[in-house]
Parts: C-alpha cells; sequence; structure tokens
C-alpha cells in the first residue's frame, strides 16, 4: 500500500535516475528464480548516493511513525535492508537487530542478530518486496523471538498479486515509498521507456513466471 503519492513519485524517480531500477523491455534480465524480466532493481544502490539515501531514510522515519506508531525497535532484512535499516533506527533513536535468512550453522546459531526482548513492538524494514517470501520468513523469524511486530515498510514493491496474497495470509501490514504502478507512470512522464513499452512492462506483471518476449 502507497501512504503518499508525491512520494511515491519521487522515490520512482530517484531509482531510475541512478539506475537501482532498470527497465529494458527488449532484452531481458533472468532473475535468480528464472524468471525472464524486462525490470531489473537493486535498491543496494542508494546506499552510495548520500542525499537519495537521506531522502529515503527520512521518509522511512516519518511514515513509520505516522503509521505504525513510534516502535521499540526497527529490524532489517539481510542483507539488502541492513544499511537502510540502521539509518532508520539512528534516526528514530531505536535500536536495530537485523534478520538473517536462516539461522547460523555455528555460534548461538542466531537468526535475529542484535538485542531484542519478547514483547517489544517492531517495525520491519525491507528494500525490495516480490513474492514476500523472504520477508514474511523474517516476520515469522522476529515473532519466533518474542517479537510483536506492527507490521513492514518497504522502499518498492513490484506489487504482484502472489506478494498481496501471502502479506493477507500472514495477517502482516505492508506498505511502501513507491510501486510498480507509479514507477510505470513516472517512466513514461520521464521518457525512460514508451508507451508501448509500458504496455510489455504491464503484460510482464500480469504473468512474470511465464512471460516472454
Amino acid at each position: 500500500m502507497i501512504f503518499n503519492k508525491e512520494t511515491a513519485e519521487k522515490t520512482a524517480e530517484l531509482l531510475l535516475q541512478i539506475n537501482a531500477i532498470k527497465l529494458n523491455p527488449s532484452n531481458p534480465f533472468k532473475w535468480a528464480s528464472g524468471w525472464n524480466s524486462p525490470i531489473y532493481c537493486d535498491n543496494r544502490l542508494t546506499l552510495s548516493f548520500p542525499a537519495i539515501r537521506n531522502y529515503i531514510r527520512d521518509e522511512f522515519s516519518k511514515q513509520i511513525e505516522e503509521i505504525y506508531g513510534k516502535p521499540d525497535v526497527i529490524a532489517g532484512v539481510a542483507t539488502g535492508a541492513i544499511g537502510i535499516g540502521i539509518l532508520v533506527a539512528e534516526e528514530l533513536g531505536l535500536p536495530f537487530v537485523y534478520v538473517r535468512p536462516e539461522p547460523k550453522k555455528h555460534g548461538r546459531q542466531n537468526q535475529v542478530e542484535g538485542f531484542l526482548q519478547k514483547g517489544q513492538n517492531v517495525v520491519v524494514v525491507e528494500d525490495l518486496i516480490s513474492t514476500g517470501n523472504s520477508s514474511l520468513l523474517a516476520v515469522e523469524a522476529l515473532k519466533e523471538a518474542g517479537a510483536n511486530v506492527k507490521g513492514m515498510i518497504a522502499i518498492f514493491s513490484y506489487g504482484f498479486d502472489v506478494a498481496s496474497e501471502n502479506f493477507k495470509n500472514a495477517t502482516v501490514e505492508l506498505h511502501t515509498l513507491s510501486n510498480y504502478e507509479h514507477l510505470l507512470e513516472l517512466a513514461v512522464e520521464k521518457q525512460y521507456i514508451t508507451e508501448k513499452e509500458q504496455i510489455t512492462l504491464q503484460e510482464w506483471r500480469k504473468s512474470p513466471a511465464t512471460w516472454s518476449i
């Protein structure tokens, strides 16, 4: 869910400007899942641009307080959201933890790294939502550690139906700074893509697992 349209448009433009999001309908990318995709998103690039990472930090911090109220802890999902999560925790003056994809195989075998007490209110920070599976595994790990997860906020979402269904089934509230619809509208307006390419990108989103050019 988008909380602020102006933020959604500005975030999309910033991501396009620094090539954190690349659109290439005529020469698709191959995702790790095996899907062919006309879009590739690497929001970790935002950390290399101080003005942009600070903008994302500020928007995250503002929206977290407005949507969820000030939590006790900020949690970042490893590895993509650790950097921005720390910035948000620092801005809000809150403790920070991060969640591994799976428990460590050695030592204390932690999946949640950092100091977290049972019953603490946690907001989870993510960089990107595709199917939502890895993000929701992080939420589950936090709950198993005794956290009260208030919700999740991410930089960008592809808006797949399967992701919406997954978050609904897990009863986890999700907000994102920007999403696919705002990205495509802005990309056409700013001439990153043509209207014909916009149609291709819209078709891909309907069935990403089977799409091909």
